[in-house]
């Protein structure tokens, strides 16, 4: 699919990060968008920019809360996209929404490993089984699923676990590797990719942060600091002696560092995508750090979850220890 004039796309998580800067470039080449996401603040802001960017005349935005991790509000995300674009079909599926949480399974919580899981899996999986009837009756389709490369390398650093991310972001590899021959059997004008970024500039520690409790406010809640709390644990950290201030500002501060010490861009990682599925690729890394990490845990793979190798990794793509 070279030219997405005139197609239609669904984006999930399209209210902030990649899924956002995604649904601005499919607009500005004329593509019509449907996007869902758990914040309606935040897909107004997308609408917004994508306005004040030039607004095709003509061009359907439309905005649709969902959670994608349950499948009955992504089956009716999909009603809702027959109804307002007054179609049977659509070109372009991209299953991006994820966040972070649940880390361990020792110190989190059963809840918030399960919610970090059901979101980034549980998403791409209801999301392609709600869409692939309407991409069937399309003349052409892509899917394209958002992973990790925390999909091929379940770490983010030898003190941070992160098993319930890393083992929704694997299944979300194996699972479009495995639709490649499924689609070439059984609907060969699908293509599929799947996205495995680096580091990229998003809000994704913020907004984890908020999905896991519920709370849009800046202030934290009980439960988040408790959640705090347990992930400053599981990275063997003395939790018990901050005070709720401090957990609050390692929070923050954290977040603001995942944002603003990035090697990619939001708006990088998505025309990096997008010009990945005009070329076919079904294996889109996005970065030059997730170019390197492959090519070392192929090279090394006993030694990928040694502290060392994380070291040597970071210190070699200028990634911040303790990110």
């Amino acid at each position: 699919m070279k030219d997405f004039a005139g197609r239609i796309a669904v984006v999930t998580g399209g209210g902030t990060g990649m899924g956002r800067e995604i649904v601005r470039q499919l607009v500005a080449e004329g593509c019509h968008v449907a996007m869902c996401d758990v914040s309606a603040t935040a897909m107004a802001e997308t609408v917004r920019l994508c306005r004040a960017d030039g607004l095709p005349q003509g061009l359907r935005v439309t905005t649709h809360v969902a959670d994608v991790s349950v499948e009955a509000q992504i089956q009716r995300f999909q009603r809702e996209v027959a109804e307002t674009h007054l179609t049977d079909k659509i070109h372009l599926l991209f299953n991006n929404a994820g966040i972070g949480g649940g880390g361990s399974m020792i110190v989190n919580s059963r809840d918030e490993w399960e919610k970090t899981f059901n979101v980034c899996w549980g998403g791409v999986y209801h999301g392609t089984r709600a869409f692939l009837p309407m991409m069937r009756n399309a003349d052409a389709g892509h899917i394209v699923n958002t992973s990790s490369i925390n999909g091929f390398w379940a770490s983010v650093g030898p003190s941070t676990p992160q098993t319930a991310y890393a083992a929704a972001k694997f299944a979300v590899k194996g699972f479009t590797e495995a639709l490649i021959t499924d689609l070439r059997m059984n609907a060969p004008h699908i293509k599929c990719s799947v996205v495995m970024p680096g580091h990229i500039g998003t809000s994704i520690v913020s907004n984890s942060r908020k999905v896991q409790s519920g709370n849009e406010s800046d202030d934290m809640n009980a439960l988040e600091l408790r959640q705090a709390r347990n992930r400053i644990a599981s990275m063997g950290i003395d939790a018990a002696a901050l005070t709720d201030a401090q957990v609050q500002a390692v929070v923050v501060d954290r977040a603001k560092r995942f944002l603003e010490e990035a090697p990619t861009s939001a708006v990088q990682a998505a025309k990096i995508i997008l010009d990945g599925v005009k070329a076919g690729r079904w294996r889109i890394l996005v970065g030059d750090d997730a170019q390197r990490i492959d090519e070392r845990v192929r090279a090394t793979p006993e030694e990928a979850y040694t502290p060392e190798f994380f070291q040597s990794f970071a210190a070699e793509v200028g990634w911040k220890v303790g990110r």
